[in-house]
């Protein structure tokens, strides 16, 4: 058994910087003595997918990032594992409790993830080893978890085992997220949307400067309208991941303070995960900017309804702690909003249903726009290139 310092200082010492992750009696060591650290960024996320996208954006500024979560959350974070970091070639390292692990009581609803955990991973392809238990054995996982990531540009998991690391107490009990007063401006009468999503994007180009500034499209027609309209080096193309654009823009926003990050949105993707609005909300800053595009529906997957006629994003965006939000539909509105400097802001954008004839795709491959965007923004990683 270690004490957690034993693990974390090596880790600093590696370049492992920002954690980010869903709590679990295991990692509680880890999370408490992160937390009372001033030197370290934790951004707790409201499920383990977030989290492995928070740490993904990190991942792109340049910074080595870690993931916690118990192996009971490790099916959340499925969908991005697969289809943004094995996509894009974006390593982070995971630390993965090992719940029911066989053979050990625990609660019933961990038996089956014991049983199979190693092997999901396995079938993510995410090569992995067991958390180091002894003090002398922390800098070989690290330099082995490293190397591995370096060279193949995908996760590493550490599985840690119950009995792992002792039990560590806050200094601090203050809470690491202070409450934030943000203001709305409701709009009593609903108004018809005027703008198309092409239209929205044009805005939000004209306002993103290339050596000032990033673009993150979500999957779907978002991403390839922003291409068609002009392909840009600050411009990342999510593909996949459905619902985690929002948290890899924090992720960046995070480590890239002096960047504006404009998260382009849809309605479908962030009722997917709106648990992320409560982390940016908490841990957003100035330069965060949410485009939320309307069209309440799943326009690339036939036109299916949302349920967002029912919702006020931006009241939602309010309860969570944006410092600004508002309900826009026309072009002054937009640019109005986007020129805002108080954040993060969230912009609900009501917008026409209308998809432009023979959209293209990006013609670079997911890794191909990752090395372009790595290097528009000045970061570097020995993966970057892969």
């Amino acid at each position: 058994m270690i004490e957690a310092r034993d693990f974390i200082e090596p880790a600093r010492a590696a370049g492992f910087s920002i954690w980010s992750g869903v709590p679990c009696s295991f990692l509680t060591p880890f999370i408490n003595s992160i937390i009372d650290d001033p030197e370290l960024d934790y951004i707790g996320a409201a499920n383990e997918g977030d989290a492995v996208a928070i740490a993904s954006g990190a991942a792109l500024a340049g910074r080595r990032s870690v993931v916690m979560m118990q192996n009971s959350g490790l099916g959340n974070a499925v969908s991005p594992l697969s289809s943004l970091n094995w996509v894009f070639r974006i390593p982070v390292l995971l630390i993965v409790t090992l719940r029911g692990e066989p053979g050990l009581p625990d609660e019933p609803q961990h038996e089956l993830m014991g049983q199979i955990t190693t092997r999901i991973l396995d079938e993510l392809q995410i090569p992995w080893a067991y958390f180091p238990r002894t003090a002398l054995d922390v800098e070989g996982a690290l330099t082995v978890a490293s190397w591995q990531m370096d060279k193949t540009g995908l996760p590493y998991a550490l599985v840690m085992r119950k009995g792992s690391v002792q039990t560590t107490e806050f200094r601090d009990r203050r809470s690491a997220v202070q409450p934030r007063a943000g203001r709305f401006a409701d709009r009593s009468e609903a108004q018809d949307p005027v703008l198309t999503r092409r239209q929205v994007l044009e805005i939000v180009q004209a306002h993103s400067p290339l050596d000032q500034s990033l673009v993150v499209a979500s999957t779907g027609y978002t991403g390839r309208e922003l291409y068609a309209l002009e392909d840009r080096d600050n411009q990342f193309y999510m593909v996949g991941s459905m619902g985690c654009a929002s948290a890899l823009g924090l992720g960046l926003s995070r480590c890239l303070p002096e960047r504006r990050i404009f998260v382009a949105d849809g309605d479908g993707a962030v009722l997917m995960r709106m648990g992320n609005l409560a982390t940016i909300g908490a841990y957003g800053g100035d330069n965060f900017h949410h485009v939320l595009l309307d069209n309440g529906v799943h326009e690339s997957t036939g036109g299916q309804s949302t349920v967002s006629a029912a919702i006020s994003f931006a009241a939602v965006a309010s309860a969570c702690g944006y410092r600004e939000m508002d309900e826009v539909t026309s072009e002054k509105q937009v640019t109005a909003m986007l020129q805002i400097s108080r954040g993060p802001v969230m912009q609900h954008v009501r917008i026409r249903q209308a998809v432009v004839t023979d959209l293209p795709r990006p013609e670079l491959s997911p890794p191909q726009v990752k090395q372009r965007f790595m290097a528009a923004l000045g970061a570097t990683a020995p993966w970057a290139g892969l």
